[in-house]
């Protein structure tokens, strides 16, 4: 339908001149009255000219893992943001099991002519994966940028979590609870954060729970992600005698709760538990999660800021930028039972078992 001068001018209680030096983006317009314009047209269902629309200054790919642990929405929702004020148009990429592969999604993101991608933990954080892709998008070039995980011989930038620091917080926690013999349980040592994980683990464990190296072996369990990699892994941990699980995520922390309730123990009574990622209704399980929280709005902000500043032609440096996770204490850790600080680490006793934690099933 086509814009009457008159009726527009009537909507914005303007002159119909003024109306005309809007519609034809003229200048000598107060901005309030272009506004009010605008606002008019909007509201007597006319469509505005193309040239009067907000022009996206393009579509950013942005490609994630599964969403079922909740750090993943959490940055999502953050970048997506943070892309949209730049005046960027984010395009979701999600992937599942079985589903589209990263390498497929960038083919379509190509095929859309993005003006760059944001990569959240994907291959670039494992060590097997060939990371030609990467270099073959920089050559093109398209600006990237990778969120938690690492590539020496990447150009690009590179967004990331201390993940050692956040292993030596978990356990310098739980040490000065009283505890001693803290398991840990992580993901498969591929993985650039498991690595680093595992690295912090064994630092604090030799430097504050008096441990050599080689007597941690038998403390570390490699596990699927996820509730039921970490119920497994704690499994095994509890019969070896810890009284204190350092977990790589929070959904493995939950799985190592209800692995101490199957078998019969109180958490934290018997075992303490200490999460990773502190991420959404964590601090309503039961009980309140302990975890160390990784800074995302912080760390998909300065991914976004570097992401624009290569795609204005501002290269941001290609390096690492680490950022400090804090710890957060809340009810899944607490002082270690007298009966259970000996190093050498019997076997629990057997406790009515407690109410069920708030995890899936």
């Amino acid at each position: 339908m086509r814009a009457r001068l008159s009726d527009i001018a009537q909507q914005a209680e303007v002159s119909e001149a003024t109306v005309s030096r809007v519609l034809n983006d003229r200048p000598g317009v107060a901005p309030e009255t272009r506004q009010a314009v605008l606002t008019a047209l909007d509201v007597l269902g006319y469509e505005r000219p193309a040239r009067l629309r907000k022009r996206s200054a393009g579509l950013v790919g942005l490609v994630v893992p599964e969403l079922d642990n909740p750090i993943f929405p959490a940055f999502a929702q953050v970048i997506e943001s943070t892309l949209a004020q730049s005046g960027f148009t984010p395009v979701l990429c999600t992937q599942t099991p079985g589903g589209v592969t990263e390498d497929e999604y960038v083919e379509m993101l190509l095929d859309r002519q993005v003006s760059g991608i944001v990569f959240v933990s994907g291959l670039h954080a494992d060590t097997a994966a060939n990371h030609d892709r990467y270099r073959a998008l920089i050559s093109r070039p398209l600006p990237i940028v990778m969120i938690n995980g690492y590539v020496t011989d990447v150009a690009a930038p590179f967004v990331s979590c201390d993940d050692r620091e956040s292993a030596e917080l978990a356990v310098a926690h739980l040490v000065a609870l009283g505890h001693r013999r803290i398991g840990l349980i992580t993901g498969p040592d591929r993985f650039v954060p498991v690595q680093r994980k595992v690295a912090g683990w064994k630092s604090a464990m030799t430097r504050l729970a008096g441990f050599a190296e080689g007597e941690l072996d038998g403390l570390a369990e490699l596990s699927l992600f996820g509730v039921e990699g970490g119920e497994a892994a704690a499994g095994r941990l509890i019969e070896r005698g810890v009284t204190g699980i350092v977990c790589g995520s929070d959904l493995m922390a939950l799985g190592a709760i209800r692995a101490a309730r199957q078998r019969g123990l109180a958490v934290p009574g018997d075992v303490s538990v200490v999460g990773y990622d502190d991420s959404p209704l964590m601090a309503f399980t039961d009980p309140p999660l302990t975890t160390v929280r990784q800074p995302v709005a912080a760390m998909a902000v300065a991914a976004v800021r570097a992401l624009v500043d290569e795609i204005n032609g501002h290269p941001a440096p290609h390096s690492e930028y680490l950022f400090r996770p804090e710890l957060v204490v809340r009810g899944s850790t607490a002082v270690v039972r007298p009966a259970d600080a000996d190093p050498g680490g019997g076997p629990h006793r057997q406790r009515p078992p407690t109410s069920s934690v708030a995890v899936p099933a």
